[in-house]
């Protein structure tokens, strides 16, 4: 890894638990990391219960938008996560590939989603920590 490692955050829709955690990596590893996310099938737009759970903890994603998962993106990462979802996503050599397994956020009240948001915002400041 470079001195300023760069985190891909994959899921299927990138509208949720990508999303978040991609808000995570940016609000507390600041300029000391690069953030993508992606999905393989990207939605219009990120989950509105995602964006609600976010600003609850300070975070503001609103105005992320979902985006296409290209091989350049991984082949530019040091690490590549997926988010439970069964994505497949390009093997490079030299990368560290992990796979966070999280619920799904899609279609459920924030009372559901907190949790979810909790969890990820643990293994994010523990990506922090191993970087």
């Amino acid at each position: 890894m470079s001195d300023r490692p760069t985190v891909l955050f994959v899921c299927v829709h990138n509208a949720g638990r990508s999303q978040m955690a991609a808000g995570y990596l940016q609000h507390l590893g600041g300029d000391r990391v690069r953030v993508y996310s992606a999905g393989s099938e990207p939605a219009d737009r990120v989950n509105a219960v995602a964006v609600q759970a976010m600003a609850e903890d300070g975070i503001d994603i609103a105005g992320a938008e979902p985006a296409v998962l290209e091989t350049d993106t991984v082949r530019e990462s040091d690490v590549v996560i997926t988010m439970g979802c069964g994505d497949a996503c390009p093997v490079f050599p030299g990368k560290r590939y992990e796979d966070w397994s999280l619920d799904d956020p899609a279609g459920l009240p924030i009372q559901d989603v907190r949790p979810i948001r909790d969890a990820i915002r643990a293994r994010v400041e523990g990506l922090i920590a191993s970087l």
